[in-house]
């Protein structure tokens, strides 16, 4: 995500790192690279330019140039105007806070992932004890309303029964008295969009919010179209007067530009960020945690949270009883692969983890892959319940069974074992060591004693 950026911020940061001295002419080509880094990943040009100026206004001070390391202050002030820019400080949380059932209206062009977002957003709203209803009101797309109709089915969330005959104003309308009838306390509108912002689309879109009074009117763009995006949720501000934005597809090879800049453009706040494809893949967006994931700092926070909703704790209990006992198996280990899958792509997890994205980079491939992880789990779900609770009885005959199963080498199985039974040792001399020797010996597992 946003690989582009970062890495070039990163090349400036260790430029400036290195000065030991700060003066104006340092400063003023510092602002000019950041300026050039920023421009490149299509942010727009005055958002720029009132960046640049804040950040040298704040860099000249008397306090910079004469602290003990100004390089690391240049990079500190770099850090709080991206987060500032993106909003950091104010509230974007959803206004759900009214009589239900409360209406969010769902817009934008065709190709953003809008009827898609309205799939993950009612997914999240559930998780947060909610009671949301799926409207399709896009009667001119083909499939549209049987595509929201299959996503509810796959959730498990109601979906209203529209007609691709109605009148969209009737659709809305009619939705929002079934949900108040039927115990609903939110309802998603999926309006139309079109391939470019159009006078009928707008005029209908004017005519759904008359309608039904959304507590929200949220904009999905598309990270990957970049300046346009910024572009065109500025003209459905101007019309719908948005409430906030929701950016999809940042998992993919977007320069950033619309990231950092349709905040600052639009006025209105990054409520969400789509991180993927799955229905899950749906984020609070928090601009200090975007930041040092483009800094390279990681995000703990974001980490904890995903595995506080993926692990059952009684679960993880158990397994570190097993691991207090050295009974850690690999019937357990196929387990925490299944748990670690549910939390998205492994690039993503690790990317959370401070220092490990740049090492990521440095490894050039060495670090494991998605498809490692299927290979492996392959493996073991070619084994017997017997040979996954005591990998030591698993002999030539069955090693050579087992590849064939899973469509393996025999000599990866080995290489699964042998590396298995390595980090089974190191588990055993951590437990004996404590905490301290744990943050050691991660360091070990780290250099190829983990079974993957």
């Amino acid at each position: 995500m946003l690989d582009n950026l970062s890495d070039k911020l990163d090349i400036l940061f260790k430029k400036l790192r290195g000065q030991g001295v700060m003066t104006e002419e340092n400063i003023k080509e510092a602002l000019r690279e950041v300026r050039l880094v920023l421009l490149e990943a299509d942010v727009n040009f005055k958002v720029v330019k009132d960046f640049v100026e804040r950040i040298r206004e704040r860099s000249v001070g008397g306090q910079v140039l004469q602290s003990l390391a100004p390089g690391q202050q240049v990079i500190k002030i770099v850090q709080e105007e991206l987060v500032a820019l993106m909003g950091g400080g104010e509230d974007n949380s959803l206004d759900l806070a009214a009589k239900p059932p409360v209406a969010i209206m769902m817009v934008g062009l065709q190709g953003a992932g809008k009827t898609t977002t309205c799939g993950k957003l009612a997914r999240l709203l559930r998780s947060q004890r909610r009671r949301p209803l799926l409207v399709p009101a896009d009667v001119y797309r083909p499939a549209a309303i049987e595509q929201l109709k299959t996503l509810g089915r796959q959730l498990s969330i109601e979906t209203f029964d529209s007609q691709a005959t109605q009148d969209p104003v009737d659709i809305c309308r009619d939705a929002i008295r079934f949900a108040s009838l039927n115990g609903f306390d939110t309802v998603i509108l999926d309006t139309a969009g079109r391939h470019q912002i159009d006078e009928y689309l707008m005029g209908e879109l004017v005519r759904i919010r008359d309608a039904v009074e959304p507590r929200e009117i949220l904009f999905v763009a598309d990270a990957m179209t970049g300046q346009e995006a910024v572009n065109v949720a500025s003209g459905f501000n101007e019309q719908l007067d948005l409430s906030g934005v929701i950016l999809t597809k940042l998992d993919g090879d977007a320069k950033g530009g619309a990231a950092l800049s349709i905040r600052a453009v639009t006025g209105k706040p990054v409520k969400f960020v789509g991180l993927g494809e799955k229905l899950d893949a749906l984020e609070v967006f928090h601009p200090d945690r975007l930041v040092s994931r483009i800094l390279g700092m990681g995000d703990i926070l974001s980490l904890v949270e995903k595995a506080q909703a993926t692990f059952d704790e009684k679960e993880a209990e158990r397994l570190q009883q097993k691991l207090k006992k050295n009974q850690f198996d690999l019937e357990d280990f196929r387990t925490q692969l299944q748990q670690i899958k549910k939390m998205g792509s492994l690039e993503s997890i690790l990317g959370m983890i401070p220092g490990v994205g740049k090492m990521m980079k440095q490894m050039q491939g060495a670090q494991p892959s998605e498809r490692e992880l299927k290979r492996i789990e392959a493996i073991i779900d070619s084994m017997t319940p017997a040979e996954r609770a005591n990998h030591a009885i698993i002999n030539g005959s069955r090693r050579l069974r087992i590849a064939s199963g899973s469509g393996t080498t025999v000599q990866e199985v080995n290489q699964l074992l042998k590396r298995f039974t390595e980090a089974q040792k190191v588990m055993k001399q951590l437990q004996k060591l404590g905490p301290k020797g744990l943050m050691r010996g991660m360091k070990g597992m780290g250099k190829g004693m983990l079974p993957f």
